[in-house]
Parts: C-alpha cells; structure tokens; sequence
C-alpha cells in the first residue's frame, strides 16, 4: 500500500465464508487514509476464514483471509495424486503466514510454549471473552493441522466452565502476564501528550456531528506528524508580478493549444521541483537514526475535497516534465480528487509537499509536515500591494504582485539554515520568470 500507509479500515467483505472465489475476484473493499480501494484474490478457492470484520483497522501485513486454495472437489486421478503435496504446501504457507502475524501481535502471543498457532481472529475472540491461554491450548481445533477454528472457540465460550488452573498453569499465566507488563512498560517511551484531555461540555442546543473516517485519519495523522518531527518554520515574501503578467498572456493561447487551463499551480511546481534538484537534502527522509536520500524528485499536491477534507495527490518525476506536463498532471489529478476516483498509487512515493492556501484567501500558514517527508512549503494568496522597486536611477514605489512562502521542515535533520536557503532560492526563481519565455 505505499511506505506511508500503515493500516486500512475494512468496510465491505464482499464474499462469504464458503463462497469459491476465482483468481481476481474482488474479495472485499478496505479504506485508507484517503483512497478506497478493492482488494482482489491472488488466489482461486474457497473462503474459509474471514480475520477481520466490517468497520476493524487491519495493519499492513496482517492476515486478513484464509482461502484453501484446493477449492472444488477435483476428479482428475492425477491431481489426487497431488493432493497430498498441494495441502502440506498450502499448510506450510499457512504456518509461515499465521507465524509472521503473529509475529507483529505484540500483546497477544500467538504461539504458545508447545508451539500452536492460533489466527488473528481466533485471538481477538480469546482476549475479547477472556479466555485464557491454558483454556485456548485445551481446544480441540477443527481445521487444517487441528487448527482451532472460529466456531471451534465460540462452541467452547457457549459452554465454557469455571477452570481452576493447575500450579504450573497459574506459574505459566504469571510469566505471561510479566511479559506482558514489560512491553507496556516500553511502550511508555513514545510521545504522548503530557496534560490530561479535557472533555468538552455540551449544553442542550449544541449540534454534536460524528467525525467522518477520513476526518479521524486525517486527524491521527497530523497528530502524528507532531509527535513525530521537530517542526520550524521560515516566511518569506517573493514578487510574482513577472509571472502573473506572463500567464495573463499566455493563458489564452495556452488552452487553446494545449486544451489544458494553465494554473499558477504547475508554474509553482516548476520551480519547486528545480530548488528541490539544487537542494537534495530537503528531498529527504528520515529512519531512526538513517536519512534516506529520495533519487526522485515527486511532490505532494494538497487537494482540498468538496467535503471540506484534504487529499495528497503526487505528480511522479516532478522534475523531468515541462510546464505543459505538469500542467496536464496537476489538472487530471486534481479533477480526479474531487470526484473520489484516485487510485493508491496516485497518492504514494511522495517526497515533498506543497499546499496552496492562498486559493482561500490566506496570507500565511504553519502547515504539517507530511510523514515521512521532512518539508513541507504553504504559497500564500497572491496580492496587490504598494512596494519598493529598486531600478538603476533610484527607488521608487510601485504596485507589485506578492505572495508569502511559509516553509515548514523538520529540525532533527533540516536546520535553520538548508530551510531558509531552499525557500529563498524558491523565491529568486519566482522572481527571475522570463516574462517573455515561450510556453
């Protein structure tokens, strides 16, 4: 799903435990942080297991379905023949699965000291009716490899009795338990906000609307984003006259030509990608205590929703496109946004993100780093103000064309001094525009 996607939300299993399913038939649809997407078979063969219901938050890499890939009965006497083969290879596939789930199920162990694995599922049920793991040991399983099964732990919870552990069990309980209070205890070292949250109060008249799910991803996001990186700000004023007297004269002849509406957006972009190409390092990301220097060159491209949430677009190789390609990128993408048809691989790979809040009025902003990005550069509303204009027989006022560049980067590996050169060298480049280039 992307390196900056960590987890998608189930929202409709489209087939049923039982159902055969063909090799790319859709299986369910899940959401991401800004894209819902169908998630095909790999496979043809029976849906035995769902692991996840409707509405749960599956974490990239977890199992989410298990299909026998034997599917339908077979008469074919040679393939019995390889039907012992095919079922030690699919339940050898199915160990290594489940094991490297489990693996990534930090406080529930899904493998116990005799070496039995029990699915995601089959856990989530066991904590959630307090089934302990003696009593989940003691489970007959009826699926492959005595397995237990979904229907296996809720027969047993139906008709579950009081069990008094054995001296060894509560000894085995106790040391589960220890480690379990040791991981929570580490786990105490990520950030975490140092006032209690204080609830709100509501009086009788007040409107009390639900947070849509993007809405609520949005919001871990950039509270993670907070969390995350040292954010620093720098302002900068640039004269843009000389670009936006060029598009008034070129638009025209611009659409007509190339059937595209040329935006302040790709001439911005333009310039962006080439500051970003004489500065490598704020096209950059960080791991631990690891900088990975991006080869390419893809900006995020801040799409406000008709809903009033925001997307991230990426124009891919921002570098290598002409005006007339990023125009036709920015155009597609952002039409594509506001009619909810991006695909994930549209919003992926980003490595430096530009927003555009001048196009609602706004003079300056703070914005939020992107994760794992570690710039992120606000263009503010284009103005019309009296300035100073410094020619060979002296200074002079005038009515110039000036926006502010708010330039937010992350101080554990950007300092002062790379983000204010990079936002200034955008500036010269804004306002070096050769008002007589060709388009």
């Amino acid at each position: 799903m992307g390196e900056s996607v960590a987890e998608a939300t189930i929202t409709t299993w489209l087939k049923n435990v039982g159902d055969f399913i063909e090799a790319d038939d859709v299986l369910l649809e899940i959401a991401t942080d800004k894209v819902d997407s169908d998630v095909p078979s790999e496979v043809s063969g029976i849906l035995r297991e769902q692991c996840f219901e409707e509405g749960e938050v599956v974490k990239v890499g977890e199992v989410i379905a298990i299909i026998d890939v034997e599917g339908e009965a077979n008469n074919d006497p040679e393939a019995k023949e390889e039907e012992p083969k095919i079922k030690e290879s699919a339940l050898a596939i199915e160990e290594e699965i489940e094991r490297v789930a489990a693996e990534n199920q930090i406080l529930t162990p899904s493998v116990n000291t005799a070496g039995r694995f029990y699915s995601p599922l089959v856990r989530n049920i066991a904590q959630a009716e307090g089934v302990s793991s003696l009593e989940l040991d003691s489970i007959k399983g009826t699926g492959a490899g005595e397995r237990v099964t979904k229907n296996d732990i809720l027969q047993f919870i139906a008709k579950k009795k009081p069990v008094t552990p054995s001296d060894s069990g509560i000894s085995h309980l106790k040391k589960q338990v220890e480690s379990v209070a040791k991981i929570k205890i580490s786990e105490t070292n990520v950030a975490t906000p140092s006032s209690k949250m204080v609830a709100p109060i509501v009086s009788g008249e007040d409107e009390v609307i639900e947070m849509s799910r993007m809405g609520k991803l949005i919001s871990d996001h950039m509270t993670a984003s907070l969390s995350t990186s040292a954010h620093v700000q720098s302002f900068i004023e640039a004269d843009v006259t000389n670009i936006w007297n060029w598009r008034e004269n070129a638009k025209k002849d611009f659409l007509k030509r190339q059937g595209e509406k040329l935006t302040f957006t790709p001439i911005f972009m333009e310039v962006i990608a080439q500051a970003l190409r004489e500065y490598p390092l704020m096209n950059i990301s960080v791991d631990g205590n690891k900088i990975i220097k991006k080869k390419d060159i893809n900006l995020g491209m801040a799409t406000a929703l008709p809903d009033g949430n925001l997307i991230v677009p990426v124009i891919k190789n921002a570098d290598q496109l002409n005006l007339v390609g990023l125009a036709q990128k920015v155009n597609d993408l952002a039409n594509r946004a506001r009619n909810n048809n991006l695909k994930p691989d549209d919003i992926k790979d980003g490595t430096y993100t530009v927003t555009n809040i001048g196009s609602f009025g706004t003079i300056m902003g703070t914005p939020i780093i992107n994760q794992p990005q570690v710039g992120i550069l606000a263009l503010g509303a284009i103005r019309k103000v009296p300035a100073v204009i410094e020619t060979p027989e002296g200074d002079f006022i005038g009515i110039r064309k000036r926006m502010f560049l708010s330039h937010s980067y992350d101080h554990r590996v950007v300092n002062g001094a790379l983000g204010g050169m990079f936002v200034q060298r955008v500036k010269e480049l804004l306002e070096s525009w050769d008002i007589n280039r060709a388009v």
